[in-house]
């Protein structure tokens, strides 16, 4: 008899990939064969950044890749290509993977775990006798307002494509995070074309998501316990981090800096702003740049993660003189190690776009968050962070929609200064660690899913 063989499907961008890649690490450790699949453009990308002396990750999980229909990096720009590349090409190809594995090995797939936001990967599953797990990479609110979708339409505050039938706040429950319907998660892309074809997924899964066993979510009971009364169907598993599994973060599309964490090591305890928004949020040069005086104006050691694709366009400068203003105390790099960064003792708070693996990674080292949301479900978790747990602060936007130096150095410091807060993102921290200790009920749940897998 062959061993359980998991065929883990993302959805294809760096927020989804890293805590599929974070949950692969837990099954292959309990010696289950896992097959991860990626599109050829981020195969090589995580092929690059793998960090040197750790190719035994790589030989643990079985990297494969799919052509995603996309060719050169500026069809890849275009608005819509990639959403239109999930639904339309994608489907397909991971058809043809899992015909092309069970028809030339001994160790079949046994099971589909596949990233909610494509629902289609269930279904081909489902049509293929497979059996299949649907894994949530966001916050559990955000699913539930996902599944509330025909509600918001019967209740006439979003049309059949998605787009709001006027401005208002939406909250499901009292204990649950609120959000405009304007930054609704398929509602906030800018693009039309993207907004259709999000919100269309989105519809599909539903179906999809209703026709499977497990509906896991990289969240914790603690954190949300209002969604998950409220879709009990929905099975905490986090927080899913390298820290409590194996050390090691992986699938990167970037090469951490590790030589930061060297410079953390000469700052003194709990003194560093750090910064970082992922791997989408792009900003003009007004706004760069008032970012840049608004953190030398702090005068505090800050480390600033500006990814290659930060900066919209390629006139973008720092201003004239700040590198040598901020040198020895300020420090830009590509990209981080974050979950390190984070829980490093020099770390004070970070300034970050509200992802949800950064909220996780933050919320479960005890730091408290600056927010400054760009699109997707980032605003829902800001209503997490400033709202219900009362462990950040937010941002405000003058005249011509920028966040000035001024008000970017007044909230550093009102969040640096207010001890209320951080003995909140203190008391955050403890609690939703022992969600993943021995007893704790996420711990508990990936059990039980990893032992549904052997059987």
């Amino acid at each position: 008899m062959t061993g359980p063989h998991v065929l883990v499907v993302p959805y294809p961008v760096q927020g989804h990939v890293i805590p599929l890649m974070e949950l692969s690490l837990c099954l292959v450790k309990q010696g289950i064969k896992v097959t991860f699949v990626n599109t050829e453009h981020n195969h090589e990308r995580i092929m690059r950044a793998f960090p040197s002396g750790n190719d035994d990750l790589v030989s643990q999980i079985r990297l494969v890749w799919i052509p995603d229909g996309l060719g050169s990096s500026e069809e890849r720009k275009k608005p819509g290509k990639s959403s239109e590349a999930v639904l339309k090409v994608m489907p397909e190809k991971v058809e043809e993977l899992i015909d092309s594995i069970n028809g030339s090995e001994s160790e079949k797939i046994t099971c589909v775990l596949a990233d909610q936001s494509i629902g289609w990967a269930l279904d081909i599953a489902e049509k293929k006798g497979i059996p299949q797990a649907a894994f949530c990479p966001a916050a559990a609110a955000q699913l539930v307002l996902g599944l509330s979708i025909p509600k918001l339409i019967d209740n006439g505050i979003i049309d059949m494509d998605g787009s709001p039938l006027e401005k208002q706040i939406i909250q499901l429950s009292p204990t649950m995070p609120s959000v405009g319907t304007e930054n609704l998660v398929w509602a906030c892309l800018g693009n039309k074309t993207a907004q259709k074809h999000i919100f269309q997924l989105m519809v599909k899964n539903i179906k999809s998501m209703q026709k499977t066993e497990w509906l896991l979510c990289n969240s914790t009971y603690e954190l949300e316990p209002a969604a998950f009364s409220m879709a009990p169907e929905i099975i905490p598993i986090g927080p899913l981090l390298s820290s409590n599994q194996h050390g090691c973060s992986a699938g990167n599309f970037w090469s951490q800096d590790m030589t930061c964490l060297k410079w953390l090591d000469q700052q003194s305890p709990r003194s560093v702003i750090y910064v970082a928004f992922g791997s989408f949020t792009t900003i003009n040069t007004t706004q760069f740049q008032e970012l840049c005086f608004g953190l030398e104006l702090c005068n505090r050691p800050f480390l600033w993660v500006v990814q290659p694709d930060m900066k919209e366009g390629t006139k973008h400068a720092y201003p004239e003189g700040f590198k040598e203003r901020v040198t020895g105390r300020g420090r830009m790099v590509g990209w981080t190690p974050q979950q390190k960064i984070l829980s490093h003792s020099s770390v004070a708070c970070f300034v970050s776009h509200c992802g949800w693996n950064s909220t996780m990674e933050s919320v479960s080292n005890g730091i408290p968050i600056l927010c400054w949301p760009y699109f997707a479900d980032q605003f829902l978790n800001k209503s997490y962070i400033c709202d219900l747990w009362k462990i950040g602060l937010g941002l405000e936007r003058d005249g011509r929609g920028i966040i000035t130096h001024v008000e970017i150095r007044r909230k550093i410091e009102q969040l640096l200064n207010d001890e209320h807060l951080k003995a909140r993102a203190a008391n955050l921290k403890e609690k939703n660690q022992i969600s993943f200790g021995e007893s704790g009920l996420s711990n508990k749940n990936l059990d039980n899913f990893i032992r549904w897998i052997k059987s």
